[in-house]
């Protein structure tokens, strides 16, 4: 279960036995942090906790003030600052990060099918295409009709929903920087200016989980579906033996299938990342055969060595021969990266760690040696804001 469907199911166990809540939104940072904006805890008025918005440190001080939210029926913004680094170690939040992390916290209305919770729930439902969240978390316009906490979300069918009114001034631009922020796919905090100052917004991209075909029901697969699993993508086993290809052998998988040699390539095209594990070399020519000119197919692994992929290059070639450039950067054979991995359980690691790798786009290897920072900066129109900056001991240990 992902953290999204657990905050899901937690929401519905408090609307159910009327427990109050607030939500605990990471908006912004600035340098090092430990969780990035679109980090979530649901808090009940009895300090019940959902999620994390940070590594142990926030929780308790955030549990405190959400708590104090929903008392008073309004949203707040909290700024933890640790740039500093000795200040922050002896007198602040203990973070060690050296980063400044905003925190927004509000209470929820159940009656209000655009609360921010339930605007989540409305875009799980579809779960195929990304989409954008923006929400206001500053104000320094005086006069304006926008509050904290007012939101809209674009969602992939292009539907706009929220509580940001389509009547406010910076609607528009609002609206047009969710659109750019989902063309590219990227995160972003943004400064508009409103009639007598400006308003800050949140940029929060959703992704829809991962959508993984495992061709193959042997045993070496079972580790695989687990791991992709417990990441909350959505798996499919596909294998042409009844035996072998049934649910209870993958219970964690959304869906185990039996498609003979003949029905592989009268599959659509779904644009999942796909492993070709079935140990039966036809079986795998096949598939190739299948998802070659599928150019949304942009990770296929290929089980065995790379004489194996040679030979079978070599037969894609007699009948397609631009086979190997139309392949070119989506297939990985041997699959998995070099960690030495030798029982079923070490090789799925490698295999779906190389999997993340592509996902993100990052060249996997040892963080210590990466000149880079361990996140890439989040795009900001404007300087962070430190408003509502408070001083707290580190809660974990408590």
């Amino acid at each position: 279960m992902t953290e999204l469907q657990r905050l899901l199911t937690a929401y519905d166990e408090h609307r159910a036995a009327g427990r109050a809540c607030a939500l605990a939104s990471v908006v912004d940072v600035a340098g090092s942090a430990y969780r990035r904006p679109g980090a979530r805890m649901l808090v009940t008025d009895e300090g019940q906790l959902t999620g994390a918005i940070s590594g142990g440190c926030l929780e308790g001080d955030a549990r405190q003030r959400a708590r104090r939210v929903i008392q008073q029926g309004r949203p707040t913004v909290v700024t933890y600052d640790s740039t500093d680094p000795d200040d922050d170690l002896q007198f602040g939040a203990a973070l060690g990060c050296q980063g400044i992390v905003q925190i927004l916290l509000e209470p929820l209305d159940f009656q209000n099918p655009d609360n921010p919770v339930d605007l989540l729930r409305r875009w799980s439902e579809g779960l195929a295409q990304p989409a954008v969240i923006a929400t206001v978390f500053s104000l320094s316009a005086a006069g304006t009709e926008v509050q904290v906490g007012q939101r809209l979300a674009l969602l992939p069918d292009a539907s706009v929903h929220g509580t940001l009114p389509a009547s406010a001034d910076i609607y528009p631009s609002v609206l047009q920087a969710a659109r750019e922020a989902l063309a590219v796919r990227q995160p972003a905090t943004h400064h508009i200016p409103t009639n007598g100052g400006s308003v800050r917004v949140s940029l929060e991209i959703l992704r829809p989980p991962v959508r993984l075909t495992v061709y193959g029901a042997g045993n070496d697969v079972q580790p695989v579906v687990r791991l992709a699993a417990g990441l909350g993508w959505k798996v499919q086993v596909v294998d042409g033996r009844p035996a072998q290809a049934q649910l209870t052998r993958f219970p964690e998988a959304d869906a185990v299938r039996i498609l003979s040699l003949a029905q592989v390539r009268q599959e659509p095209y779904d644009g999942s990342f796909a492993l070709l594990m079935t140990h039966n070399y036809y079986y795998d020519l096949e598939v190739l055969r299948h998802l070659l000119p599928d150019a949304s197919s942009r990770y296929i692994g290929l089980l065995g060595p790379r004489k194996k992929y040679e030979r079978l290059l070599e037969d894609l070639h007699q009948e397609t021969p631009d086979a190997a450039e139309q392949l070119r950067g989506r297939i990985h054979s041997p699959i998995g990266l070099n960690l030495g991995g030798e029982t079923p359980e070490e090789i799925a690691l490698s295999v779906i760690a190389e999997i993340q790798a592509v996902l993100t786009g990052r060249p996997a290897g040892f963080l210590r040696d990466s000149p880079h920072p361990i996140h890439p900066p989040l795009q900001a129109t404007a300087p962070l804001v430190l408003e509502g900056r408070v001083d707290v001991a580190c809660a974990i240990g408590e």
